[in-house]
């Protein structure tokens, strides 16, 4: 069976992010993942941490402000002093709690201008994590959820990465993602194996718990194993407003992935 990450930004919402660890590894996930953790001390993400023995596997660069409508700076052209700000600030705090990964969040843009923005900008956030810090992602968002997002599709971001060039940049695959926008998660996931940092899930096209829908996730997660993947795999969905009730935790993600 695969391992599990359980997303905090959608998982457990009604608990302190120190909870929300504390409760996922209850429940019998393997590892934690958040959004936005910065509001929390992070000696108390490190207690919580600590204490059930569970790695942090990732987080998000703050996206700017937000009322204004930002999703992410570092695509934006005009704005990269902001962007290399929240950078560093999404990197000190990574490795202040021994996060593996920190996702850049491109924002709103588009055309050669914001292309050149988000690998310059990429390049300074790989060397300001070094080759021992947290691994650099970027993920695709679909145009239904973030519309105007400059990073839409894993064939664009394959040519992110290879522009910026260096090993600690990678995809982040979310199957939600993909299957709203490209289609064939199956054969997108395959293509894009070479370049994945972390996966992530949820049902489409309601994102909701993976027990529906038009992804099959017991052939997604069989496809996943078979392709020699071992790390947990992100549960980023909504799971109602009981996350437990919703979800039968470890026992159901466990029937699914039969």
């Amino acid at each position: 069976m695969p391992a599990f990450s359980a997303n905090l930004g959608f998982l457990w919402t009604d608990r302190s992010l120190p909870e929300g660890i504390r409760a996922a590894a209850a429940a019998g996930f393997d590892a934690v993942e958040c959004h936005w953790p910065y509001d929390t001390p992070a000696a108390d993400i490190v207690a919580a941490l600590k204490e059930t023995g569970m790695p942090m596997l990732g987080l998000n660069t703050p996206r700017g402000d937000v009322a204004a409508g930002d999703n992410g700076l570092a695509a934006v052209p005009g704005r990269e002093e902001e962007a290399r700000r929240a950078i560093v600030e999404a990197v000190e705090y990574a490795v202040a709690i021994d996060c593996r990964a920190v996702h850049v969040m491109a924002g709103k843009a588009e055309g050669s201008q914001a292309f050149d923005t988000f690998v310059s900008n990429l390049a300074f956030a790989a060397e300001t994590a070094g080759a021992s810090g947290p691994t650099i992602l970027i993920e695709p968002l679909n145009a239904h959820d973030a519309p105007g997002y400059f990073l839409s599709d894993t064939s664009q971001a394959a040519t992110v990465i290879d522009a910026v060039g260096v090993p600690n940049v990678r995809l982040m695959f979310d199957c939600y993602h993909v299957g709203r926008t490209e289609g064939d998660v199956m054969d997108t996931f395959r293509n894009s194996l070479p370049v994945i940092g972390h996966i992530q899930f949820a049902s489409v096209p309601d994102r909701g718990a993976p027990d529906h829908g038009d992804v099959d996730y017991g052939q997604i997660f069989g496809l996943i194993d078979a392709l020699g993947w071992s790390a947990p795999l992100g549960a980023e969905y909504r799971p109602g407003p009981d996350t437990d009730a919703s979800l039968g935790v470890r026992d159901w993600l466990a029937t699914i992935a039969e």
